[in-house]
């Protein structure tokens, strides 16, 4: 697959006129223009601007198509090596016609290894030296499917990236797979994906 960084489109918000007249109409009262007043202005301006550039920006076009992926049946080693290899926290699982089915992240290894409110390595660490027989062994040989999270909670690639934040924050998770058209796995979408967009810089 090809990589998804320079195909992604360009986007920022930028404030224009309608922007500023629909802010203006948010503050009540007489505008005596001075710095504050114009800071208020400014941030109900850049505030409807996102909303409206959220709203008309697809989720594809901030996506990450390059997805590292596993399916139901990848060996849980494979699985954590491809998450140590490329970085990542988590990924999608896919049965065998490539519709996500599941992911799979850190808190599920670490849920399945008695230390799901572990916080740093070194209470993994911790806790393992305390315990007497070491619960990794027993994952060892389970494949994806056997700790995955499921269903997973997808989202189309046309959807506009509004409704993707709204999962993020509703749903209390970091990383959502993408569908195309016919239901298959396109691409993933994370918080960082969003918030690393040039979407969210300002031009005035």
């Amino acid at each position: 697959m090809r990589n998804s960084s320079s195909d992604k489109m360009s986007y920022c918000v930028t404030i224009n006129d309608e922007d500023i007249f629909e802010a203006m109409k948010t503050i009540n009262g007489y505008l005596d223009i001075t710095p504050q007043d114009f800071k208020e202005v400014y941030y109900a301006a850049y505030k409807h601007a996102l909303s409206r550039v959220t709203k008309s920006v697809a989720v594809k076009e901030v996506m990450t198509i390059d997805v590292v992926y596993v399916t139901v049946n990848t060996p849980l080693t494979e699985v954590a090596e491809k998450l140590s290899e490329k970085l990542i926290s988590g990924l999608p699982v896919v049965d065998d016609s490539g519709y996500p089915v599941g992911v799979i992240s850190e808190k599920d290894f670490l849920s399945h290894m008695g230390v799901e409110h572990a916080l740093t390595f070194m209470s993994v660490v911790a806790i393992f030296l305390n315990n007497k027989d070491c619960d990794i062994m027993k994952i060892k040989n389970l494949v994806a499917k056997d700790i995955m999270t499921t269903p997973a909670v997808c989202i189309s690639e046309d959807a506009p990236i509004h409704e993707a934040v709204s999962l993020f924050i509703s749903k209390k998770i970091n990383r959502i797979p993408v569908l195309s058209a016919d239901g298959k796995l396109s691409g993933i979408v994370t918080r960082v994906d969003i918030l690393s967009s040039p979407l969210f810089q300002i031009n005035v």
